[in-house]
């Protein structure tokens, strides 16, 4: 029998969809900033770029519209940056309304794969003229200050330009990480990572999946696409799964708090009670909505109930020739805790284990006080407010990869150089990581380990109104609008000094 929130929210999402194909083209025209023409001389900051990403070439795109130069370093030689290396049949889970990563682009799909995911960033790449002004293959190992403390230098080679402000965009996601598994080497059958799937045949085959998260959902629609005979999702701990539509997703993100409340057991129970159902023992027992990204699936609770696949809890005890014998644990019971030995037979074993984090260690010593993500605005590290660490210094989330905030943190940074009375000092960044980690003092996580989308907001609006002297810049900021046409005002307070914005963040 379909589930009734399946059908109603698939109905909605379609609906929306339309609608919103509909208005990409005013969004568009609204928010996206014009390309520079090719004899453009671009006066602005001059911003170091590194890593050439969907957000590399977002907030590229977006310093190059506003008059300030860039160049993109780029350690490969190719741009997509996660994209370009997973499977061709990687896609979006959550809804390509959520994935606007520029203005400019426009999505014919609800749930794009990689192929349409990976035009789009060449698309912005080449529409914006940044083939120019990417250096391919160069692996940055150092940002340091020029030697008479204005600008910065990369790799100690002042060949390779000195820059006003540096972008470090290299994500979240780097190199396959495959665990420790005891046995693993005598195992006869087929063993692979999550991102290397093109090409391996799993039809009528028992397929092992290690891992219960994002990686682990995008196996097992690769598995059943493909005819598996059964998919055994192997999880040492529940994450919350919540509908594939961005109505939901969207409302979720709306917490404002950043954090679990005494209303959040509102719509967790509505998730247990109307979207896992007869399986709600598969919700985390523990765990609140908003303490960790969620999975955004309608399709794994289904294939379960069809038969097609199994969510085990518990821990892989050793792997032998034939499959794994695993501690099987019942709902609640932690890591590594008593439960039921039970053997799982495997024709193919897969790593849905993520990514290593890319290192920002490349970046000056006194960044990392606080580490991030303790950072101003979870970007700016309080001792350099001409560093921006744009998408990768997150844990996690309920929120969207948006042009929004790519756009707002790119175009803080070139705020902040242009303009001195906007710039807040060490002590007021310092002051607020302190006060935002007050406030979510009695939140379940750490104050940054998770923030929802409408918070990153709030930061954005509390950035910009705490100091009068960022308010003529709003436009700017908030929406890419004007660009840096203040400057004809910046120009007239010169004389007015700067430090009555000394206390301000």
């Amino acid at each position: 029998m379909a589930n009734p929130l399946n059908i109603v929210t698939s109905l909605l999402s379609t609906i929306i969809f339309h609608l919103y194909s509909l208005l990409q083209h005013l969004l568009i025209s609204i928010f996206s900033p014009s390309p520079p023409s090719s004899n453009t001389t671009l006066t602005g900051p001059k911003i170091a770029v590194i890593g050439a990403g969907l957000t590399g070439v977002s907030a590229a795109a977006h310093c190059v519209s506003h008059n300030s130069d860039v160049t993109i370093f780029e350690s490969s030689n190719n741009i997509g940056g996660i994209w370009a290396r997973v499977n061709s049949t990687s896609g979006l889970q959550i809804h390509s309304i959520m994935y606007r990563f520029h203005p400019s682009v426009s999505y014919s799909r609800e749930y794009p794969k990689r192929e349409a995911i990976v035009k789009q960033i060449k698309g912005v790449w080449k529409r914006y003229r940044l083939q120019e002004k990417t250096k391919f293959g160069v692996k940055v190992e150092s940002v340091k200050k020029a030697s008479n403390g204005n600008g910065w230098i990369i790799n100690n080679d002042p060949s390779l330009g000195i820059f006003d402000g540096v972008i470090a965009a290299i994500g979240t996601c780097g190199d396959p990480k495959v665990p420790p598994v005891p046995g693993i080497d005598s195992f006869g059958g087929v063993k692979v990572h999550s991102s290397q799937l093109d090409g391996v045949d799993v039809k009528g085959k028992d397929v092992a999946v290690v891992g219960g998260g994002a990686s682990a959902v995008e196996v097992l629609e690769f598995a059943a696409a493909n005819g598996a005979k059964m998919v055994h999702l192997l999880s040492r701990s529940d994450k919350w799964i919540i509908p594939r539509n961005p109505i939901i997703d969207i409302l979720l993100s709306l917490n404002i708090f950043g954090a679990e409340m005494y209303t959040s057991y509102i719509p967790e129970f509505l998730l247990r009670r109307f979207f896992y159902r007869d399986l709600a023992d598969l919700a985390p027992a523990k765990e609140g909505l908003w303490e960790s990204t969620p999975m955004v699936n309608d399709s794994v609770l289904d294939q379960i109930r069809d038969g097609k696949a199994q969510w085990l809890r518990g821990d892989i005890e050793k792997v032998t020739k034939d499959g794994i014998h695993y501690n099987l644990r019942a709902r609640g019971v932690p890591k590594g805790g008593p439960g039921n030995s039970t053997f799982i037979p495997t024709d193919v074993l897969v790593y849905a284990t993520g990514y290593s984090r890319p290192s920002l260690s490349f970046l000056p010593s006194d960044s990392f006080d606080p580490p991030p993500p303790n950072w101003y605005l979870q970007t700016f590290p309080p001792a350099h407010i001409d560093i921006c660490a744009n998408n990768c210094t997150y844990v996690n989330a309920i929120g969207t990869v948006g042009h929004f905030h790519i756009g707002v943190y790119t175009r803080l940074l070139l705020m902040f150089p242009t303009d001195p009375l906007t710039r807040p000092p060490e002590g007021a960044m310092r002051f607020w990581v302190r006060f935002t980690t007050a406030l979510k003092t009695r939140a379940p996580t750490k104050a940054f380990d998770f923030f929802t989308y409408a918070e990153l907001c709030w930061w954005f609006l509390e950035c910009i109104v705490v100091n009068p002297f960022r308010w003529k810049w709003a436009p700017f900021v908030v929406f890419g609008w004007g660009g840096l046409r203040p400057m004809k005002v910046v120009r007239k307070e010169k004389g007015l000094g700067s430090g009555r914005v000394e206390a301000t963040w």
